[in-house]
């Protein structure tokens, strides 16, 4: 069968996740690797290559123009600081590279929208890196929402995404410098509630937004702040209300509670479930479990990602197979934009100090 091949704009730490989950996708395979340093791509792929090794290595390049241009690419992986995409995707599209972008995808709607009409232009498909997105869970969840007992018409949906790294992470960290990533916290993890609660909704949008930055990033005179410590309050159609918390300085949490007029349904671990082989939630004080085809081995840690039936390969997995359909999907780009304009919202309220109407 033949593989998609994966180019990697960048050796962001995050890349080394992603390259075992291309590993065990089963259907991809990283093909290069592209850094402004030769050194840093080369050192990259060495280091990847002994824990999880392609049977032909991937090429070392010194430019992210050599690996746009290069015919040993179908696709591309960027995770390179949000600031720095717009041209990258677009570059991208036009060398007929299909796209997986991180998020924040964009620094706001109107540079996501430029990308993903590049990427509609030249027919190549667009998707973001929202895991959770791929997982089984999501199916069984959507099934009990959808049940009309369990949960009923959903009134509120609260959520919560935090880690605190150590003061390092503020002194050296991408997310925290306000140049190549402005919305901080907001954007790397309130993406995620976002995206959850407008998944539950049926991608409805709120019709108004109100937001607190409740502590930014030093600013230096080299790097503008950006927020570490933030909340929002969405409101939608239909008395349905949405609140979120997202930080960098306080203990890890990575929750989500949808409350219904009949019951309610919570996911302790709804961004990297706690037993990747058996992602399990709540509902009305009943556990519910989603097995899949392989169990946990004896002795292994179950919450480690990147075994074949985990999200983050069935996410690769499903972007290669949409890919060699020869269709585009265009849900997964639609996702993105709706996401990023109420990102963009969030971050506008907060700024603003008042409710923003979308």
């Amino acid at each position: 069968m033949k593989k998609l091949r994966v180019g990697f704009l960048s050796t962001a730490g995050i890349g080394r996740k992603n390259w075992k989950s291309i590993f065990h996708s089963g259907n991809c395979v990283v093909s290069a690797v592209a850094s402004r340093d030769l050194e840093k791509s080369r050192k990259f792929i060495d280091e990847c290559q002994r824990q999880f090794k392609f049977e032909q290595p991937p090429v070392a390049l010194g430019s992210y123009e050599e690996l746009l241009a290069s015919d040993l690419v179908d696709a591309v992986y960027i995770p390179l600081p949000t600031a720095l995409r717009k041209s990258l995707v677009i570059r991208a599209a036009e060398n007929g590279k299909r796209v997986l972008c991180e998020k924040p995808c964009a620094v706001d709607s109107a540079t996501l929208d430029e990308m993903i009409s590049a990427c509609r232009k030249h027919r190549v498909q667009f998707m973001d890196g929202v895991m959770f997105m791929h997982s089984p869970r999501l199916a069984k969840v959507r099934e009990i929402l959808d049940d009309d007992k369990s949960v009923g018409a959903v009134r509120r949906i609260s959520s919560s995404f935090s880690f605190y790294s150590g003061e390092e992470f503020f002194r050296g960290n991408i997310r925290v410098n306000g140049a190549l990533e402005p919305t901080g916290c907001l954007g790397d993890l309130g993406w995620y509630s976002i995206r959850f609660a407008l998944w539950t909704l049926g991608w409805r949008l709120p019709h108004t937004v109100t937001a607190r930055i409740l502590a930014s990033s030093e600013a230096l005179p080299d790097r503008p702040p950006a927020p570490v410590d933030f909340s929002a309050e969405l409101f939608f159609d239909g008395g349905v209300s949405f609140e979120f918390y997202c930080s960098f300085i306080a203990g890890h949490q990575q929750w989500v509670h949808v409350s219904g007029q009949k019951g309610w349904l919570y996911l302790p671990d709804f961004i990297h479930p706690n037993n990747s082989y058996e992602p399990a939630f709540e509902v009305n004080r009943q556990i519910v479990t989603v097995s899949g085809p392989v169990k946990c081995p004896p002795g292994a840690d179950s919450s480690v990602q990147g075994h074949a039936t985990a999200h983050d390969a069935l996410m690769w997995r499903n972007f290669a197979d949409q890919i060699a359909s020869g269709k585009l999907n265009d849900d997964w780009p639609l996702w993105s934009a709706k996401t990023q304009k109420v990102t963009d919202a969030c971050f506008e309220a907060a700024r603003q100090g008042r409710p923003v109407k979308l």
